[in-house]
């Protein structure tokens, strides 16, 4: 399992619909190219902003994508959505 999930992150001209979160619950949701590195930024805190101030380090779920505006309108779905159609729509 380990070793599909870095394959996948590794993936070239693949898109990642993301969520990243901190102890506390605290989601943040975000579209990427190179996840794995995405996700070294936010644990390193490598860029101020919304997941350096809350501490969202960990990431819960990702989405692949060959098409990055498929990748974005699902990020789109997801920030557009309540807490409640999130949690339905991450555990179905």
């Amino acid at each position: 399992m380990r070793t599909e999930v870095t394959m996948l992150l590794m993936d070239e001209g693949s898109y990642c619909a993301y969520i990243m979160a901190s102890r506390s619950h605290t989601l943040y949701i975000g579209v990427t190219g190179d996840l794995r590195n995405r996700v070294f930024q936010h644990k390193w805190k490598e860029h101020d902003g919304f997941t350096a101030r809350y501490n969202c380090d960990r990431l819960v779920w990702f989405e692949r994508y060959g098409d990055v505006n498929r990748a974005i309108t699902r990020e789109k779905e997801l920030k557009d959505g309540d807490v409640q159609k999130r949690s339905r729509s991450l555990n179905p």
